[in-house]
């Protein structure tokens, strides 16, 4: 790492990177939250707001510079885990370009001469190793303050030109990267059961007062919710061979009991609710259309969420507060969405029903890409966790969910 540059105090700076003529790559990642569209302003010396916002900004800045020529264009590798990630990031520029009314030869040059790579990201990555951190700098020499634990196990999907493995060998240097036309099996696999076991539990286990992912393994009541989550429901919604599904998910489950990646539960419940969208809903939804049924464990993670997001007050840092047995815990989402669950919880505190606060969230269509209370029984059955959760607590209402 040369240099950490925050856009919002030093955007001149940025703006100088993005007029190197040696800059030829841009990684990204900024959640399943940061790739969207919200319209702005455009101004012109000034951070943008968000962040297809921002590189639409800087990548005019960098056509103006060299005059649009191709060979300055560069390679966008976005690591944000939602579908056709470079697609929908470039759509996003595009609509800025359009609304700024920047001019047509550089939405031309944005969309065909740059490079936008969808991508397929497969690594646990667990963050600052806070109790091995003093004896990590002392082995090093030097005090890190990026120290960051992940696991040995990584995969990179990149779906783009074979002339991409030219210019990034990361292969040769024997990482597991694989260069495809077509990444959909890949992520389908992954994001519906790693990263969707990840989102519909470590609500719940945390609202239980469990802290780490391979302490909710090993535990009692939440490993085999886990276990169950991915074989007796996600299994059945991934349209590949069973062998290969058996494979896979079975090292899920191992890689989530790795006791030394030490991955905190909070750490995943950023903000969860785009999470669960994209991670967890698409499995509930293929489910109930194979099935006919709606498969209970994935929709207690939808009632847990509703719990996990009472917001109780919001503070001065932007972060929500809930509160669950005596003890608060930080929620961390868009302002928007904080804005939104502290409106419902304050109605719960007066008074207000569960199947009210259900309905509400649900019927959020901005938030889940429809209106959940027409999927027949969701909103009855997430009610009736949702009350087994406030009336037992959550650990008692998760035991009580039966298949």
């Amino acid at each position: 790492v040369k240099d950490c540059l925050n856009p919002y105090t030093r955007w001149d700076d940025v703006v100088d990177c993005f007029r190197g003529r040696d800059l030829r790559f841009v990684f990204s990642n900024t959640t399943e939250a940061g790739i969207e569209y919200k319209a702005e302003a455009y101004t012109p010396g000034q951070c943008q707001r968000t962040f297809p916002a921002k590189l639409t900004s800087l990548l005019y800045e960098r056509y103006q510079t060299f005059g649009g020529v191709h060979d300055r264009a560069l390679v966008i590798i976005p690591c944000e885990l939602i579908d056709k990630n470079g697609t929908t990031l470039r759509d996003c520029m595009l609509r800025y370009a359009k609304d700024w009314g920047l001019p047509p030869g550089f939405a031309t040059w944005l969309s065909e001469a740059n490079v936008f790579v969808n991508t397929l990201v497969d690594r646990i990555v667990a963050g600052y190793p806070r109790e091995d951190a003093a004896k990590l700098e002392a082995e090093l020499g030097y005090r890190d303050a990026l120290l960051d634990c992940g696991e040995l196990f990584h995969f990179l999907v990149l779906e783009g030109p074979q002339a991409l493995a030219r210019e990034l060998p990361l292969a040769k240097c024997g990482l597991q990267v694989v260069i495809t036309d077509d990444q959909t099996p890949y992520r389908t696999r992954k994001v519906r059961f790693l990263n969707g076991a990840h989102t519909s539990s470590v609500l719940a286990a945390s609202l239980s007062g469990l802290t780490l992912v391979d302490e909710m393994m090993n535990d009692a009541d939440f490993g085999p919710f886990v276990h169950g989550v991915i074989f007796d429901e996600v299994f059945h919604t991934v349209d590949l061979p069973d062998d290969e599904k058996r494979f896979f998910a079975q090292s899920v489950m191992e890689r989530f009991q790795n006791p030394y990646a030490r991955h905190r539960l909070l750490s995943i419940a950023l903000n969860s609710v785009s999470k669960w969208k994209v991670r967890v809903l698409p499995s509930l939804l293929d489910y109930r259309k194979l099935r006919g049924a709606l498969p209970p464990r994935l929709v207690f993670s939808l009632a847990a969420l509703l719990r996990f997001y009472e917001v109780e007050s919001v503070g001065a840092g932007g972060e929500g507060v809930g509160r669950v047995d005596d003890r608060d815990y930080p929620i961390a989402d868009s302002p928007e969405i904080l804005a939104f669950f502290a409106g419902e919880t304050a109605k719960l505190r007066a008074g207000g029903d569960d199947a009210h606060y259900v309905r509400a969230v649900l019927g959020r269509q901005d938030f889940w890409g429809g209106d959940l209370n027409r999927v027949s029984g969701l909103a009855a059955a997430v009610t009736a966790a949702l009350a087994a959760i406030h009336r037992d607590g959550c650990r008692a209402a998760l035991r009580a969910c039966k298949p």
